[in-house]
């Protein structure tokens, strides 16, 4: 496979990657903190309604989980396709 052929694969996993994980957090913010809100309010958690719980801290922690699950996935993606940076 030739260094073009790579790096146009390289580009279409990576924006593949960040639409994927782009839709998760919207469905996530969006979703659980907006549109279904009052479903989620039904349950409780630590004494709080759910849907209030995602509109407040649950977009930002899953958020904080996505950026750790796109370096996981850059970090498969360079090692598969061997474009990962040298060390040191």
């Amino acid at each position: 496979m030739s260094k073009r052929d790579r790096a146009v694969r390289y580009w279409k996993a990576n924006i593949r990657a960040v639409w994927v994980l782009l839709v998760i957090w919207f469905v996530v913010s969006f979703g659980a903190g907006i549109l279904f809100v009052e479903q989620l309010n039904k349950i409780k958690v630590a004494g709080f309604p759910l849907g209030f719980w995602f509109a407040q801290q649950g977009a930002i922690f899953v958020f904080v989980g996505l950026v750790f699950a796109y370096a996981r996935w850059m970090d498969r993606l360079d090692r598969e396709l061997d474009v990962e940076e040298e060390e040191g």
